[in-house]
């Protein structure tokens, strides 16, 4: 999947454990400097590089870019020696270097983005954690919102790729930076204990999906007003009842994974 970068910038900006610095991103010249040492960088880390001055996501290390002509002075910078091993690019780290986070060269999607590993300090054993960069940075939020992989499989993989959604026509899936904020603002956790809104349909209606049992895939559509008229705990049988079965895979409904996008 290819991430929204508008939502991106959304969860950057809104997310205060995103550590940033008065002013914008790295020059060009730098980010080209960089690409001449350690090779294209996925594009979603470039706009990271060159549109914020980002350092830290909770308490992740991320590495930024220095000016050419001090490279060999910053150790912390993205060109330092130390970050390139082979086909892995070290960008991020613990604090205390127990896990630190690579991007696999060796791994690219058409989108031309590469999944993200976390390599164990201790054994130096891999575990893919998000098949782009901004999907790193959606993952990390989601952690540091309680919300763990996700609210269930199919919007834990939207967030691996991408901090959410956000169509030309206002239809929105939400990332995790808005997730919780979303759900209280519509009563969910009382009203559908056992839903959660993943998005709106920009007409007024919300996309309503389960948080537990078998059937976590489908998405439903109900008019919000209508569902904000349900007795605490009865929302859920309000959506199966009134709403739309709209489809039972999100990610081709919107037309991220083959398929073709929503009529």
């Amino acid at each position: 999947m290819t991430p929204d970068l508008a939502m991106l910038r959304d969860l950057v900006e809104s997310t205060p454990e995103i550590r940033r610095w008065p002013g914008s991103g790295a020059p060009e010249s730098w980010a080209r400097a960089a690409e001449a040492r350690v090779g294209r960088l996925p594009a979603s880390y470039r706009w990271w590089l060159t549109e914020t001055r980002a350092s830290r996501v909770g308490h992740v290390d991320v590495a930024s870019l220095a000016d050419p002509g001090h490279v060999a002075e910053a150790d912390d910078a993205l060109t330092a020696g130390w970050r390139l091993t082979g086909d892995r690019l070290c960008f991020a780290n613990e604090p205390d270097g127990a896990e630190t986070f690579s991007i696999a060269l060796d791994r690219t999607g058409g989108n031309g983005e590469h999944p993200v590993v976390r390599v164990d300090g201790s054994d130096g054993s891999e575990e893919v954690v998000a098949e782009t960069f901004a999907g790193f940075v959606s993952v990390q939020v989601a952690l540091l919102r309680g919300l763990g992989d996700g609210p269930n499989p199919t919007i834990a993989e939207l967030w691996r790729s991408t901090p959410g959604v956000l169509r030309p026509d206002g239809l929105t899936v939400h990332g995790p930076h808005r997730f919780s904020e979303a759900n209280a603002a519509h009563d969910v956790p009382r009203l559908a204990p056992h839903w959660v809104l993943v998005g709106e349909d920009g007409e007024g209606a919300g996309l309503f999906m389960r948080r537990h049992g078998r059937d976590r895939t489908s998405v439903h559509r109900l008019d919000l007003a209508a569902f904000a008229g349900s007795h605490p705990g009865e929302g859920g049988s309000r959506i199966e009842a009134d709403g739309e079965l709209v489809t039972t895979d999100l990610l081709v409904w919107l037309g991220l994974l083959g398929g073709g996008p929503a009529a």
